[in-house]
């Protein structure tokens, strides 16, 4: 299998209308566009039954004590830990593309529905949470499930460019069973002994001014 994006390129720069937060001169941060970039997929082998799409970053911080305080950086020798961005399954066999902006277009507060896509650019398809679930757990004006697509949002002072990986999945199965909340590990655990094949392309993003243009 072969998975392309015409929204970037694999291994550059992810453009900020692909991602929640990008850099503002005066605080750090902005809300961005917030929309899902352009996939496509070729060479499914013979035998695929449905497909389940993840994004996840590696690179964030296992811990947030340096995140986003000024005077202080987030070391590049810092453990890091995963954080899924994209969590979508049960996507019908016949499909071989998703459009930009077609699950996501802004930030949505409190997160998007689901696991249920209503009016969904894919019939049957199935969002999973996404971690900023976990991020906003604690603030008043975020808070709440957030499902499907959100995109890159890294700390503005980490010392390290954060990567990106997109992975579709070719599936042996129709539909996968979820146990429990629908979560990327959760997904991943349901997919254990049906995948044909998967592929992946990266993106590169950062909000560190001193380093964002060489992401």
């Amino acid at each position: 299998m072969k998975l392309t994006s015409a929204s970037f390129v694999d291994g550059g720069t992810i453009d900020s209308d692909y991602a929640f937060g990008k850099i503002d001169a005066k605080t750090h941060i902005t809300l961005s566009s917030n929309r899902n970039p352009q996939l496509a997929w070729t060479g499914v082998p013979d035998g695929t039954r449905s497909f389940a799409l993840i994004c996840h970053d590696y690179d964030v911080p296992s811990k947030a004590d340096d995140v986003n305080q000024e005077g202080r950086v987030v070391p590049a020798d810092l453990p890091r830990v995963d954080f899924y961005h994209w969590v979508l399954f049960d996507i019908p066999a016949t499909t071989t593309a998703i459009e930009a902006g077609s699950f996501s277009k802004a930030v949505t507060p409190r997160g998007k529905a689901g696991p249920m896509i209503a009016h969904s650019p894919i019939p049957g398809a199935i969002h999973g949470l996404n971690n900023y679930t976990d991020w906003f757990a604690n603030d008043h004006d975020m808070s709440g499930d957030y499902y499907g697509y959100d995109g890159p949002c890294p700390p503005w002072n980490d010392a390290i460019v954060h990567h990106y990986v997109f992975t579709i999945y070719a599936l042996s199965v129709d539909r996968l069973d979820v146990h429990g909340r629908v979560t990327g590990d959760a997904v991943k655990a349901a997919m254990k002994g049906a995948i044909l094949a998967q592929a992946s392309i990266t993106g590169l993003y950062s909000l560190n001014p001193q380093i964002a243009s060489s992401a």
